[in-house]
């Protein structure tokens, strides 16, 4: 028995050999049932070459953990040492006769090298034309020929539902495609980024494929992937995006001036909710509520009163404050914007030309670390010009040196100051004690700082 069944699956086995075609592998049919087959390839094989990836290296400073018995022995180390570092990251080329290559700023940050690969294994030094940490975009220029560049999209016109792919290296695994859908638009408020106005998908976004890019089915770039939201640092399905538009807004500046100069409309507020538009009887549920618009800004020589609801920026709605300010901010100084507001049960629309910002909001931190916590604008209040303070963390240091919401620093150590950019200029110059004269109201106090 067992011999007739070995010989009956010999036969069938050599059928089936003869049966197969010549060819030295079966290749999949382009249509079943006279429809033909979806594939995502022929537009890869286009946008491909046109996402690199980008090894950098160099050496940063790091505090060191002090041991007491250096200092007991007579042998005292330095607090802070540089050690070296290298990392792997995404990036797109925006433009091919210049070689422009877009992409996070973190992912470049405290290089001292650039590698720029691209998928047909050629290699570029990368040098940094310049980057935007509140925004987290850096561009770089290589000197190739024969390079690709992805089509930019126009990512106001994207719509929850539509299809994206992500290409990138995560991991270090060259020309990852994943695909999935905009889960989100307008995203912020996530303390990812400084200026936040995120795509979010859910096409899979991990380690490494920061700075590459976010297309739609054209194979035209809607965003750079920039971060994801997971307890692992893995994907969870919750990507994020930095939208098309607001990335060319900020190379342009770069190109242009070697940095961002960042509009400014000059407005503070909160983000309108469901139960503050009723307290208010307001007739729009959604928006950024101006409480306080600063004197001779962007906004007051438009028309923009305090208590106006700012619901659009150049026809896009807004959700939140924090949209509002993402989106103004990646505008250039002297940009012309159009703004929806809602005032007295009326939708007004007013042209506003954005000033010169200079608000270091995140980055008063870095100016001293006596005044993390406190949201600084340069400006004018009550006549009177200097370092106006938004607002400040009642449990952050700023608060406990004595600053509030409302005083204006207008010395340092006895030197005029006027602009968040002089303030930090002149800090950054005194070797000794720092004394900063802030305005209150009718009186003046001296705040020290150690």
């Amino acid at each position: 028995m067992k011999m007739k069944l070995s010989i009956i699956s010999a036969a069938i086995l050599s059928a089936t050999l003869l049966a197969q075609p010549s060819t030295s592998h079966a290749k999949l049919p382009v249509a079943v049932d006279g429809q033909q087959l979806p594939t995502l390839a022929p537009m890869l094989e286009r946008v491909t070459p046109g996402v690199v990836s980008i090894r950098v290296s160099g050496s940063k400073e790091v505090r060191r953990r002090v041991d007491p018995f250096d200092f007991f022995f007579g042998r005292p180390q330095p607090r802070s040492q540089k050690r070296p570092f290298s990392g792997l990251g995404s990036g797109v080329i925006i433009d091919a006769d210049e070689g422009y290559v877009v992409t996070n700023n973190h992912v470049i940050a405290d290089a001292e090298e650039m590698v720029v690969t691209l998928e047909d294994g050629r290699e570029f030094e990368a040098t940094l034309v310049g980057a935007d940490k509140e925004s987290d975009i850096a561009l770089l220029q290589v000197d190739g020929e024969d390079l690709t560049e992805v089509k930019l999209a126009d990512s106001d016109k994207l719509r929850v539902g539509d299809f994206s792919v992500a290409i990138g290296n995560p991991f270090g695994l060259s020309h990852t495609v994943t695909s999935g859908i905009v889960s989100a638009l307008g995203r912020s408020g996530l303390n990812i980024e400084g200026y936040e106005d995120f795509i979010q998908t859910d096409a899979a976004i991990n380690q490494g494929n920061s700075g590459g890019a976010l297309v739609n089915l054209k194979g035209e770039l809607i965003g750079i992937n920039t971060a994801i939201l997971g307890a692992s640092g893995g994907n969870v399905g919750i990507g994020f995006a930095i939208p098309s538009n607001m990335m060319k807004n900020l190379v342009d500046q770069i190109v242009e001036y070697g940095q961002v100069r960042r509009g400014s409309l000059g407005v503070a507020g909160r983000t309108l909710d469901a139960g503050y538009a009723e307290a208010l009887d307001l007739d729009v549920k959604q928006g950024a509520m101006v409480e306080r618009v600063v004197e001779d800004s962007a906004a007051e020589k438009a028309g923009i009163k305090a208590g106006d609801v700012i619901i659009s920026v150049n026809g896009d709605d807004i959700k939140s404050f924090a949209e509002l300010a993402g989106k103004i901010a990646t505008l250039g100084e002297g940009k012309e914007v159009e703004i929806g507001i809602f005032r007295d049960d009326e939708e007004i629309e007013l042209d506003v030309t954005l000033a010169a910002a200079d608000n270091v909001t995140e980055e008063a931190a870095e100016i001293h670390r006596a005044l993390a916590g406190a949201e600084l604008e340069s400006g004018k209040r009550n006549g009177i010009k200097g370092v106006i303070i938004n607002s400040v963390d009642p449990r952050s240091v700023a608060a406990r040196l004595g600053l509030e919401e409302g005083d204006i620093i207008t010395q340092v150590n006895r030197e005029r100051v006027e602009t968040v950019r002089e303030l930090a200029n002149l800090i950054k110059d005194i070797q000794g004690n720092i004394v900063l004269v802030v305005r209150r109201g009718n009186s003046t106090f001296f705040a020290p700082i150690q």
